[in-house]
Parts: C-alpha cells; structure tokens; sequence
C-alpha cells in the first residue's frame, strides 16, 4: 500500500472545522471509492460522528477507561497483552460504512495519569493506521491534543481560519507548535465563512500557503441546524466545492 495520507484539521474553536473534515470526508470517499478511509473524531465534543451521521457507541477513550480499570484490579497481564486487548477493542468501537470507517476518541483525560496507557493506545492507532490510505482527523482547536492522545505524524495539518483576527493568530500559533510537536509534510489554511472577496486582503497568513477561500453557505447551515447529514451536502454546495480545491492543492503534490 502506498504512503497512508494523514490530514489533521485543526484551528479556533467555531470556525467550522468539523464540517470542513466531514466533508473531506464525502469528497474523499467519492473521489477514491476503492481506497479505504478513516475518519477519526478526537475532537471531545464529538460532531464530527453528527455531522457524518454516525452514532458513537464507544470511543477510544472508553477503551482506555477499561484498560486502567483491569490494571487496577490487580491484573498483571503484560504491557503487549494490554496492547493486543486494546486492538481488539479499538476494531470494535470502530464503525463501518460504505465509503469509510470513523472512530472517535472520546472525552479528554480525566484526573489521573494516563500517559502509558495514552502510549500504548497511541502505538495501537499507529498500527491501525497502515490499514488505510486516508485518514482525517477532526481535532480540538489546538494540535497538542492530537500528538497527545492520537499520533505524532501526520502528512497533511490543515489549519482552518474565519473572517476574524484570532482566527488568523490562532492558526499562525498552531503552526508554531505544531513545528516543535508534530511531523507533517505539507502544511496550509482553509479560510472558511470569508464574507467576500474584499475581506481575504486584510488577513495576514504569514507564509502559510492558502489551500481555498470559502464563503458563507447557507445549505451547510440549514444542514447544521437541523441536523442532517452532511455527506448528503450538493456537488454544487460552496463547502464541498470550497473542499475540493482545498485537496486538489494538497493531492496534486502529493498524490
């Protein structure tokens, strides 16, 4: 299998970031019907699984949960048998649909350290990973989450900015950090709910490289609040064709 393309969507909360991935997702699957694709939620407010139309039945975090509680009982099963069991439980918790597979990881860490258990769930994702020539993945507004609980590497950080100062300062910081914690090969920002044409000159994306501009959309917003699916968004929809150049530009590299 050729090299797994890892997309990480990451910036300020409420800038449509989980929208943006659902329909990576959509566009992805219909691009590439004989690849298989991954969506992963690690995102704890869980909407990616909504916005995909997936109901979450148990999340990576509850494998978690069940591993410290078997190792507090007094279970002194090995570090590898620990890591087989958590395989298992991770094919289980993840949920088949036609064009793709999703999971999620669940709530943050509660008190506690987790951190071995976090290492041997991230070395589980990690060999999960190689079964897939797509993943996505929605994370929370920074990216320290996700080199945290979900993966290291990734090919692909796109970082998702609004019409707004913060959302242009937030992304310019998570490249910052993402430099010092994450590996990735190509880097670039969505500006997403631009007003118009007149706004995108005044915001400053440093040298970040701008995949698309995309506009306010209405059918996504009435798909938002009322709930449905994104994947049934139209071709014509300015999300979805907002998305499809953003991946002509990543793919046309890298493919």
């Amino acid at each position: 299998m050729e090299h797994t393309k890892i997309i990480a969507v990451a910036g300020k909360g409420g800038v449509g970031k989980t929208s943006i991935a659902a329909v990576m997702v959509k566009v992805l699957a219909q691009r590439h019907p004989d690849k298989k694709i991954l969506a992963i939620d690690a995102d704890p407010a869980v909407g990616l699984s909504t916005a995909l139309g997936i109901e979450v039945t148990m999340t990576i975090d509850d494998i978690r949960k069940k591993v410290v509680a078997s190792v507090e009982d007094g279970d002194t099963r090995s570090a590898m048998e620990l890591l087989g069991e958590a395989k298992y439980h991770i094919f289980d918790a993840m949920v088949e649909t036609d064009g793709f597979s999703f999971i999620a990881v669940g709530r943050p860490e509660s008190a506690g350290c987790y951190c071995k258990i976090n290492s041997y769930l991230k070395e589980v994702i990690a060999l999960m990973v190689g079964n897939f020539d797509y993943i996505v993945i929605d994370g929370e507004a920074g990216i320290e989450q996700i080199n945290r609980r979900v993966m290291e590497k990734v090919t692909h950080l796109v970082l998702v900015t609004d019409a707004s100062r913060k959302g242009t300062q937030v992304v310019q910081t998570i490249k910052k950090v993402a430099d010092d914690l994450v590996m990735y090969e190509r880097v670039g920002v969505i500006m997403n709910r631009i007003p118009d044409e007149s706004v995108r000159q005044y915001m400053d994306m440093g040298e970040l490289e701008i995949l698309s501009c995309i506009g306010g959309d209405g059918q996504l917003a009435a798909f938002d609040i009322t709930g449905q699916n994104v994947l049934n968004l139209p071709e014509e929809s300015v999300m979805v064709q907002g998305v499809e150049s953003a991946l002509d530009k990543l793919e046309g590299e890298t493919a």
